[in-house]
């Protein structure tokens, strides 16, 4: 026999209902029912029928429509929710407000009736949206974005009821336009972090020290870093970068917050208080969703046993999280900490003025002389060279060293100097190895960033690197894209996603990925407002694109940044496309004067 052939569709599904309808029925049945009867005929369903849809089905206090269009669909919801927001004080809609979801996905037809996941979701993604709100799939918003008069705000991975993965959800800016919406944010910036679909995922924020004494402050720093480390070792766990997670350090932030920004199913938080050489650790696990605390425990040991301390905290806490997990050995990584403090606060200083002040010849000598004290003070100080090693080779990359040729050699020598003192540091192995590949020595920078992520899988920088490697090597490796993307998105709050992301976007660009080339670089402007390579390279691809006003804005924005820049320097960053620009420089030149 054949089988009865199924009719399946493509279509956008709009799910509504009311909010609080049960309390509203209770208050006024017959009073509420009039007025959703009157809602439905004068509001409603006139403007889903002006924008194409067809309602397949009804309940008591909600519907579900069709359209084959998801622009119809969002504007239909749209149009409703701020009609409804006018006349929430005429008698006809007192009390009433809508939930609208909306979702593009496969349908099957059955007669006038209409099933699939498709409607499952939108239904579900109602159940998720505000009061007088609208929740909208990311399959949705791909459809939508740029063609609605709304802005949107991403939800982040949202977990559906009986929906098998979580789904990323964006919330409709109801009351303002586009035009005067905060700039949608790119893929990158709202993707879910691997770790929620499947594996735990876990932030450990900065622990709080009790003591104004340095040598207790280091000690606490480490702490946290390390336990980041070791736990990212343990096989199933998945753990947000560093960076991210010290982007909370001083702050007082919901948990819940957090964990909606960082796309994370725990948080770890965690203090120390020293009494003389005792030390007293107490840490906490919480369930970022709801904020509940769900195991806290206190350590106690001497300041010299502070890697056994971490041991039995990971411990436990993998225990908590992952019962199975108990039985994986915890790969401690004795990172040294036994650095002269003078020299950490040289360290501390010298790596963090580049974000605070912005690429420039002036900000790299800056930092490059405060590293090289810190290497003075210690010698064996390896974190302290890779970084120093680091600074140096993107100088030169970026024509910001007066000696390129010195700058190169003594890149080398440090990133070579600081893994032969710890060579199996993930932190170390992934900036030296990072210097190497953009000195030349792709195979080596690949050797040692690759080593870097065996022993940290979390080392988001290592990551980005080794994709950053990949995609510009001469013929391009199109895998690169992936690592480099998969890096971001393990360091969502990270102060250099700017810098990633302009070397993403030329990356695309590389692929012939224009579109896309051009919302990252967008996106890596807002990311870091003085990182003038992010404007010349947005000019570039806007150059590409044909779009001239844009191009001779981001020229003139770079200019601003980096009064010095010319041609030559922007032939050195981009290349061949420096050339697009030519047409364009005497009008940014002009226009910035």
């Amino acid at each position: 026999m054949t089988a009865e052939r199924v009719d399946r569709r493509l279509a956008a599904i709009l799910a509504a209902d009311v909010a609080g309808y049960s309390r509203l029925m209770g208050a006024d049945e017959e009073g509420t029912l009039a007025r959703l009867k009157a809602i439905r005929r004068v509001l409603i369903d006139p403007t889903i029928a002006a924008h194409r849809g067809r309602i397949f089905k009804t309940t008591g206090d909600g519907l579900l429509a069709e359209f084959a269009s998801a622009v119809d669909a969002a504007r239909s919801a749209v149009e409703i929710q701020r009609k409804m927001a006018q006349n929430a004080d005429a008698s006809n809609g007192a009390g009433i407000e809508f939930r609208i979801g909306i979702h593009v996905g496969d349908i099957i037809v059955d007669e006038n009736d209409i099933f699939g996941d498709g409607v499952n979701i939108a239904a579900r993604l109602e159940g998720i949206a505000e009061p007088g709100g609208v929740c909208i799939s990311d399959d949705a918003h791909r459809q939508i974005r740029g063609k609605v008069d709304v802005g949107f705000d991403a939800m982040g991975p949202r977990v559906l009821k009986n929906i098998a993965e979580p789904m990323l959800a964006w919330r409709c800016q109801i009351n303002t336009n586009v035009a005067s919406a905060q700039p949608i944010k790119s893929s990158v910036e709202t993707a879910e972090p691997p770790a929620v679909a499947g594996k735990p995922s876990i932030a450990v924020l900065p622990f709080v020290c009790f003591s104004e004494e340095r040598e207790f402050k280091f000690l606490t720093e480490a702490m946290s870093e390390d336990l980041i480390t070791m736990l990212a070792r343990i096989p199933g766990f998945i753990v947000i970068a560093r960076q991210s997670a010290f982007a909370y350090q001083g702050r007082s932030v919901d948990s819940r917050q957090i964990g909606r920004e960082l796309g994370v199913r725990y948080i770890i938080e965690g203090s120390v208080r020293p009494v003389g050489r005792q030390l007293r650790v107490g840490t906490q696990l919480i369930e970022a969703t709801t904020g509940a605390q769900l195991w806290a425990d206190r350590f106690d040991g001497q300041a010299e046993d502070v890697l056994e301390l971490q041991d039995q905290i990971v411990r436990a806490i993998a225990s908590r999280i992952e019962p199975e997990l108990v039985r994986a050995e915890v790969a401690l990584i004795r990172r040294r900490r036994d650095a002269n403090p003078d020299a950490w606060s040289c360290f501390r200083q010298g790596a963090g003025i580049i974000s605070l002040k912005g690429w420039s010849e002036e900000t790299l000598t800056e930092a490059a002389a405060l590293l090289r004290q810190a290497v003075g003070l210690d010698d064996d100080f390896a974190l302290a060279r890779a970084q120093l090693a680091l600074f140096l080779s993107l100088g030169a990359r970026l024509g910001l060293v007066a000696d390129g040729a010195a700058a190169v050699l003594e890149a080398r020598e440090q990133a070579e100097r600081a893994v032969a003192i710890e060579h199996d540091a993930s932190e170390i192995l992934g900036y030296a190895g990072c210097a190497l590949a953009e000195l030349g020595d792709v195979q080596r920078g690949t050797e040692l960033l690759e080593r870097a992520i065996d022993n940290d899988p979390s080392n988001a920088q290592a990551w980005v690197a080794l994709g950053t490697a990949q995609c510009f090597l001469e013929r391009m490796d199109t895998s690169g894209l992936e690592k480099l993307q998969h890096g971001m998105r393990l360091s969502p709050r990270d102060h250099r996603l700017g810098f990633w992301g302009t070397f993403y976007a030329l990356a695309l660009a590389r692929n012939r990925q224009i579109t896309e080339a051009h919302d990252e670089v967008r996106a890596a402007c807002r990311r870091d407002p003085r990182f003038y390579v992010a404007r010349v390279v947005l000019a570039v691809i806007a150059a590409g694109l044909g779009r001239k006003e844009e191009a001779v804005g981001a020229l003139k924005e770079a200019r601003r940044l980096r009064p010095r820049l010319s041609l030559d320097e922007i032939e050195l960053l981009v290349g061949r496309r420096a050339a697009l620009l030519g047409p364009f420089w005497t009008d940014a030149s002009t226009s910035s004067q």
